[in-house]
């Protein structure tokens, strides 16, 4: 695995860092082991919120952000390939030797063919467990056209950044939900893993809706959202959804749930936002959601509600399947929220 790869990279000099100054890492995931690098000296960049406060919790020095300079830095490999390389270029901005570790399946192998073709010095590459490690030496500037552009309006003048889903405009499946999305749809509502504020957006096109609570995981996304949903009616919450405990129930949950971290799909992401949904709901409101055809979500719909209904699709609107849940179940003390 890419933890036991950076150690012993490490450990045997086949990369290093320099004795003194900080050393910025970007993107560790939570269960990433930086052990052999000096605890005191480190800086972790992460704005995905359960990863961040995960390193938080272990006494680590946490930040959204890079600070303007620093000695060295280690990229762990995030699955957007723009993103990558975006951080890349930032991490070599300050002119320091940058250590980069990946999974094949994360798309090292490409990247470290890409880095190779540029001017730079680059270490040979360490390989075990399915990925790689390599160092890279290069003059300021050298990757200066990977640096990722400040968020900005893409496709319908929405405001995203590389790295984002669905960076690039609104997504198939969230554009299916916003449509069948009841025009008198009321009172207070939650957008559960909200992104950069499509459906947020849609939601508050309703009148009768007197607050939406956007709760959303990755920094850069809820920054995005708060530029694209320009409405007195929005709050924005960082933070992780399947978590997220409000001071009162909402009337409605709206929510096109994430279905993996990593390239892998995990149907158990989605089931947490279902139950997540369950918890926050008010019993007379209503949950929903769309979700990719093959994914089996019917199972822990109806576990978390008494009344699921798979709604006609929008003509023309993909291989997605729309559900609208009713009576939320009250176990495992859901009951508790006012």
């Amino acid at each position: 695995m890419s933890t036991s790869r950076l150690s012993l990279a490490l450990d045997q000099g086949l990369v290093s860092v320099p004795e003194t100054g900080e050393i910025v890492v970007f993107r560790p995931r939570a269960d990433a082991d930086l052990s052999a690098l000096p605890k005191e000296r480190l800086r972790i960049v992460q704005g995905f919120r359960p990863d961040h406060d995960a390193w938080v919790r272990r006494g680590y020095t946490v930040s959204t952000d890079a600070p303007e300079g620093f000695a060295a830095a280690l990229v762990m490999v995030p699955r957007a390939k723009d993103e990558a390389r975006a951080l890349i270029a930032e991490a070599l901005a300050p002119g320091g030797p940058v250590i980069v570790d990946g999974q094949k399946t994360d798309g090292i192998d490409s990247l470290l063919k890409e880095v190779r073709r540029r001017d730079a010095e680059v270490s040979e590459a360490y390989s075990k467990a399915h990925g790689k490690t390599f160092r890279i030496d290069a003059a300021p500037g050298t990757f200066a056209d990977w640096l990722r552009p400040p968020a900005g309006p893409v496709s319908g003048g929405w405001v995203t950044a590389p790295g984002l889903f669905s960076a690039d405009g609104p997504d198939e499946a969230s554009i299916a939900l916003g449509k069948v999305l009841p025009s008198d749809m009321k009172g207070r509502v939650a957008d559960l893993g909200a992104g950069w504020g499509y459906l947020a957006f849609q939601i508050l096109e309703r009148e009768k809706v007197s607050s939406c609570t956007l709760i959303e995981a990755e920094h850069a996304a809820i920054e995005a959202a708060r530029r694209n949903v320009r409405d007195d009616r929005a709050e924005f919450v960082w933070g992780d959804a399947r978590s997220y405990t409000p001071e009162r129930r909402f009337d409605a949950v709206v929510s096109n749930p994430p279905f993996h971290t990593t390239r892998a799909a995990d149907p158990a992401l989605g089931a947490a936002f279902i139950d997540s949904a369950a918890r926050i709901l008010a019993p007379h409101g209503t949950f929903w959601m769309v979700a990719n055809r093959h994914l089996p979500y019917e199972a822990p719909l109806r576990a978390a509600f008494h009344d699921v209904t798979e709604l006609s699709a929008p003509e023309g609107s993909g291989p997605f399947k729309l559900f609208a849940a009713k009576r939320p179940s009250r176990a495992q003390g859901r009951d508790k929220l006012s």
